[in-house]
């Protein structure tokens, strides 16, 4: 017997009487589990709760999701961040109402050929929703695997998660691999952790964990050290016109894709300059209108950070005056108030510095 056939009772076992109490799981149906586990890539779980659950109300099944509108899914969304993955569940449900009768599919194989959906998705799917013999290995999964084992192979490396999944594939338990999957979620969650030292008392595979027998906790998983993020400089412009805040529409591919933004101009600029950056932004918006800025005032800085980019932002305030009342607003622009922009618009969380 080897390791992974060894830890199976002692983890089937713990997740009985220690399962984490989500609400995912409190029905997991295909839907519910897909949902989740794609809101919990690069999210935490206790951020995801709320949002899953007004995602659940207002979007209840599939059919909901594939006919629900762009802007609409998009302020569901606002918030939790990687937005191409919101665009890629109503993708996929549209997928399932086209080629799947509106149910969606069992077997790993099927359930990768929706947009959005990979190994690890398929197989947290198939095991949870379906009970299929299927591993669901991310990063919790590999960091465990690796520790139990005593492997210092690079858990970042596409083999490593290759061969862990197939070592893994050989042991599934049948109907309970969907226990099995979320015991090693769970275990890697709350007591394998990914940052500090493991609280190996608590763990159910201490007496079979070669890191802990060898002291090697600290030093295992192994990770190759990431490519640096670049850096880009933003000048942010709050530009009011009356009681309204001006937006404009991110292009529909690239970063933020289809999301809106406050203007913003490459570069840091001084407050002397404002005038011209906004005068600039109101001819693409307004076109030949008559527009003004009268008063501007420096807003706070900010940052966010993305996986690869980090934006440093300076902002500004201006507000403007119109020359006439009739305005009409080139495409891409949108005029909003203070409570359209609460609960229509997604204004992305790299911009959630500004209260306006």
């Amino acid at each position: 017997m080897n390791v992974y056939e060894e830890m199976i009772p002692y983890l089937l076992h713990w997740y009985r009487y220690n399962a984490r109490v989500l609400p995912w799981r409190e029905d997991p149906s295909a839907y519910h589990v897909w949902i989740s586990e794609i809101m919990l890539q690069q999210t935490r779980v206790e951020a995801v709760r709320a949002y899953y659950m007004r995602f659940l109300e207002e979007l209840p099944d599939v059919k909901a999701l594939a006919e629900c509108p762009d802007d609409r899914l998009m302020k569901l969304w606002e918030g939790l961040g990687y937005y191409s993955r919101a665009r890629n569940l109503k993708k996929a449900a549209e997928k399932v109402i086209a080629d799947y009768e509106g149910i969606i599919p069992s077997e790993a194989s099927e359930l990768r050929k929706l947009p959005g959906i990979g190994d690890y998705t398929a197989g947290a799917v198939s095991s949870i929703a379906y009970g299929r013999p299927e591993p669901a290995v991310d990063g919790n999964v590999l960091r465990v695997m690796s520790r139990l084992t005593g492997s210092r192979d690079d858990i970042l490396s596409a083999d490593t998660k290759k061969r862990i999944t197939a070592e893994l594939k050989a042991v599934m338990p049948g109907e309970e691999s969907g226990a099995l999957n979320q015991a090693i979620m769970d275990i890697g969650a709350t007591i394998c952790i990914p940052n500090g030292a493991p609280h190996c008392e608590e763990c159910p595979l201490t007496h079979i964990c070669t890191a802990f027998h060898n002291g090697t906790t600290g030093e295992i998983p192994v990770r190759a050290a990431k490519t640096a993020r670049r850096t880009e400089k933003k000048t942010v412009l709050l530009i009011g016109v009356g009681d309204r805040i001006l937006l404009h529409k991110r292009p529909a591919k690239g970063l933020l894709a289809g999301l809106y933004e406050y203007p913003n101009v490459p570069g840091h600029i001084a407050k002397k300059d404002v005038p011209a950056a906004v005068s600039a932004i109101l001819s693409d918006a307004m076109g030949e209108q008559c527009a003004e800025p009268v008063a501007v005032k420096k807003a706070d800085d900010a940052k966010h950070v993305f996986s690869h980019i980090e934006w440093q932002m300076k902002a500004y305030r201006a507000d403007v005056r119109m020359c006439g009342t009739d305005l009409m607003l080139s495409e891409g622009y949108v005029l909003v108030t203070t409570q359209e922009l609460k609960e229509q618009y997604s204004v992305p969380s790299a911009f959630a510095k500004w209260d306006v």
